[in-house]
């Protein structure tokens, strides 16, 4: 088992390499990892046990993912993005790039670090012309995203999985976890900014009109999304129900404002406005993806691997500080999804309570830690495809200004946390 998913992760680090979707690797290897333990002696019904009880947990995360991914793709399809880049009035590059990094840094929180990405990099190709400088604010954005992902319960997939998991509280993560974020963002963010200069031309905006979208309905429809995936830790804090269903309720509200508002209008002309349209736009692949992910993770940690692991780290490290700091540093080569899925596994909550320490520097280490490499997060690969960002010049202009912002945020987080 351990064997097929060791291969399994090479084939998904690999995935540019051998030319495979790493969407098709982690689903074949969450089913022959569970088709192993099936083999292995134990009873049939108590892996059919195991294995729907882990699901349960599972399908709540991919629901949650799902809902959130169309809320934000409805959004996009009325152009509310756009409300940002027309609010941007400075022409100094280095002001710019202060500004942008803000954006990405508190709107990754509530949409999600590779959607903010996306968007902020989309915009910035409007706005700055030199390759040079394109790049420069695309890997800033790629930090600022990732950071900002870190301190909020649906800004990562990462923290979105503790929250639902029980190891993290809302409130908590965002109170603990905001400080050494932002740590992480200002040191690279004063280091890339020295080497701007010069200004950039803003093209002024004069309609009213967004690919037939009027401007009252796109700003109504911004507003009305955001604070919809606002309401979703309320909703949990107030019900108890697990966050998935807030968001479902969200989507379900979002999708019966939206067909109100473009009730008058042909089928034709409202289809690409509407949330069956934006369902089809959403990410598939990506949800398959952490689908394989979490059930390969669910068959070690049944059949006891992970705790097994978790004893030799212990045994070889020993210093809790330095083993979250460690699987940080690796979810820079490593996707963070299988890291923080494998390290619930490994760590109970009887050993860790709910928003003990070690769970937030989790958080932190495994949300901040991916812009230490550009082919460290999901943000990351992104921007790989957007502005064809090489490896080895983020290696080389990027990646130690990252590290440092990383380790300055992870020892104000000890100062803060740790006696």
């Amino acid at each position: 088992m351990i064997a097929i998913f060791i291969i399994g992760y090479l084939a998904i680090a690999f995935e540019h390499q051998i030319k495979l979707n790493k969407a098709s690797s982690a689903l074949i290897t969450g089913v022959l990892c569970w088709t192993i333990y099936v083999f292995s002696g134990i009873s049939h019904d108590k892996v059919h046990h195991e294995l729907l009880e882990h699901m349960g947990e599972i399908s709540g995360i991919l629901f949650f993912l799902l809902g959130a991914m169309t809320i934000v793709e409805l959004i996009d399809a009325h152009d509310g993005f756009d409300i940002i880049s027309s609010s941007i009035k400075t022409t100094n590059k280095k002001r710019l790039l202060w500004i942008i990094a803000i954006i990405a840094f508190f709107l990754s929180a509530v949409l999600d670090n590779l959607t903010t990405t996306i968007v902020l990099i989309s915009l910035t190709a409007k706005l700055i012309h030199d390759n040079k400088d394109r790049l420069i604010f695309a890997a800033m954005i790629v930090i600022a995203a990732n950071a900002g992902g870190a301190w909020s319960p649906i800004g990562d997939v990462t923290t979105t999985m503790l929250w639902i998991g029980g190891q993290v509280s809302a409130t908590t993560i965002i109170m603990q976890v905001f400080i050494p974020s932002i740590v992480s963002v200002i040191i690279p963010l004063l280091a890339l900014g020295l080497g701007l200069k010069g200004n950039v031309e803003i093209q002024e905006k004069t309609t009213n009109l967004h690919h037939g979208v009027k401007s009252s309905t796109r700003n109504m429809v911004l507003v009305i999304g955001l604070l919809s995936l606002l309401f979703v830790p309320a909703f949990k804090t107030l019900t108890g129900l697990p966050p998935f269903m807030g968001m479902l309720f969200s989507l379900g509200i979002m999708w019966l404002i939206t067909e109100f508002i473009h009730s008058g209008k042909d089928t034709l002309d409202k289809d690409n406005l509407s949330v069956n349209h934006a369902i089809r736009k959403i990410d598939t692949p990506s949800i398959l993806f952490f689908l394989g992910i979490l059930i390969s993770v669910a068959a070690l940690q049944s059949s006891g691997v992970l705790t097994n692991v978790a004893g030799k780290l212990t045994e070889l490290i020993g210093n809790q500080k330095l083993i979250v700091m460690s699987l940080g540093v690796l979810s820079a080569i490593i996707d963070n999804v299988p890291l923080v899925a494998a390290t619930q596994g490994m760590y109970s909550l009887a050993e860790f309570p709910k928003d003990h320490p070690f769970w937030l520097f989790i958080a932190y280490c495994t949300g901040t830690g991916g812009s230490i490499l550009i082919i460290g997060s999901a943000a990351g690969v992104a921007a790989m495809g957007l502005t064809k960002i090489e490896f080895f010049w983020y290696l080389k202009k990027i990646s130690l200004w990252a590290l440092l912002g990383y380790l300055a945020g992870a020892l104000v987080f000890v100062a803060m946390n740790w006696q």
